[in-house]
């Protein structure tokens, strides 16, 4: 990580074409963009915090609320067969490519505000800006509203955009929702999305046609906050492998009566399953490795453990994630590894289960470049960040379009009730958005 000087020099200056703003202009969009955080807000209410389950109402009425406003506007409004939402402003020539940005508008159960919905109100008052100056970007800039990135209420991740570019196979239509057991393909022709052509491979999206995406999202780490940084401009996401329902499978034994060297004791298990992958990840950091292991979930069966009782089954999860794709298949190994040397000697069986996994993601270093040359003519101060967290950026960039990512400081973490961004902080990452859409790199 790095700092990234800001010192304004009297050579710089945006490229012809891009409009030149600051902070004190963006205060007239403030004000919408408060109303749609507000409306929003409604539409998700769960208290303490906001559901918009993917596929579901809130989700939907989240969506309503963006498609409503772009026609009041009287921009071009599409629709793909997974409902994934694409708002249009017209370009002076409409032959060249798009610039894309935008993100996701579900969120996981009880979450917060502004995880997704900020890129997406981003890209709606960058497009009021421009309705309220007359500015015409040279090409088409479309905001992407994207449906189901949180993968909490379907076992697989970046549904939406996976979708748009004729990525989902009739197995991932077949997963079912964690709540209702209903298959996504039912949840979304329930909505009026049609799976029968995302089962039979149909892209919405053509990355040729796309000159870059740029997704703007809170941050969802301390980094910014310990910085005492408005925004930091990302360099790659970290790609993943989980295991979401993984199972210790033992025997029940009475606890005063059963000896240890007789037990199976599926607890025990998967505690020194904990043990073993935290040594590991203390070599992978002597390596100087970039890794993340989380056990998410770990709990006894309800109904049939008991205070008194040796564990005879335990319900787990694992999540990995780094942005070497090296390191995910060591540590897929060595989770298989310490599975196995754990079985053997305790009697437990370790079911690790399917296995869901993402691939890493490198932002592009031209449109990070000229982000970082944005924050230096803005005055905003800035760092070089990877990020920890998925993100639908990684699916663009895996297309090979040119992505890149703006993070806004964010207090208390996200996917909580607690997430907190200022409108000051928000602005800065408005002018950079609006930079990256409209600048030649």
């Amino acid at each position: 990580m790095s700092f990234h000087s800001n010192d304004k020099r009297a050579s710089d200056a945006p490229p012809a074409g891009v409009p030149t703003t600051n902070w004190q202009e963006w205060s007239q969009e403030r004000a919408l963009a408060a109303t749609l955080f507000d409306g929003l807000a409604k539409d998700g209410i769960d208290t303490p915090g906001i559901t918009r389950d993917s596929y579901g109402a809130g989700e939907q009425r989240a969506h309503e609320r963006i498609a409503a406003l772009a026609h009041a506007w009287g921009l071009e409004v599409r629709t793909d067969a997974a409902l994934n939402l694409y708002v249009t402003f017209p370009g002076r020539d409409r032959s060249l490519p798009a610039a894309l940005t935008g993100s996701h508008l579900d969120s996981v159960p009880c979450g917060g505000n502004f995880d997704g919905a900020a890129g997406v109100v981003a890209g709606m008052t960058v497009f009021s800006r421009w309705l309220r100056t007359g500015f015409v970007p040279a090409h088409d800039c479309t905001v992407m509203a994207i449906r189901a990135e949180e993968s909490a209420w379907f076992p697989l991740s970046y549904i939406g955009s996976k979708a748009a570019f004729g990525m989902l196979s009739g197995d991932d239509l077949c997963i079912l929702r964690s709540d209702d057991n209903r298959t996504l393909a039912q949840c979304i022709e329930a909505l009026g999305g049609e799976p029968d052509r995302l089962r039979a491979g149909e892209a919405f999206l053509d990355a040729r046609a796309i000159s870059r995406f740029v997704e703007l999202h809170i941050e969802q780490g301390p980094l910014l906050v310990e910085r005492n940084l408005p925004v930091g401009i990302v360099t790659g996401i970290r790609g993943a492998f989980r295991f979401r329902h993984a199972q210790a499978i033992g025997e029940y034994a009475h606890s005063g009566a059963a000896a240890r060297g007789k037990r199976k004791d599926a607890m025990l298990a998967v505690a020194r399953l904990i043990i073993a992958l935290d040594h590991d990840w203390d070599e992978a950091e002597i390596e100087e490795r970039d890794l993340v292991i989380t056990f998410g979930r770990v709990q006894t069966d309800p109904k049939r453990a008991d205070f008194s009782k040796v564990p005879g089954h335990v319900a787990f999860s694992i999540d990995v994630r780094s942005i070497e794709p090296d390191t995910l298949l060591r540590l897929e190994a060595c989770v298989r590894l310490r599975c196995a040397e754990i079985s053997a000697s305790s009697g437990v069986e370790l079911d690790l289960g399917l296995q869901t996994h993402s691939k890493p993601a490198v932002m592009d270093a031209a449109l990070q470049a000229s982000l970082l040359n944005a924050a230096a003519i803005h005055g905003i101060p800035t760092m070089k960040m990877a990020s920890g967290a998925g993100h639908d950026s990684a699916i663009f960039a895996s297309q090979g379009i040119p992505t890149a990512m703006i993070f806004v400081r964010n207090e208390n973490g996200s996917h909580n009730p607690a997430e907190s961004m200022t409108m000051e902080d928000f602005a800065c990452a408005l002018q950079l958005l609006e930079y990256g859409l409209t600048c030649e790199y």
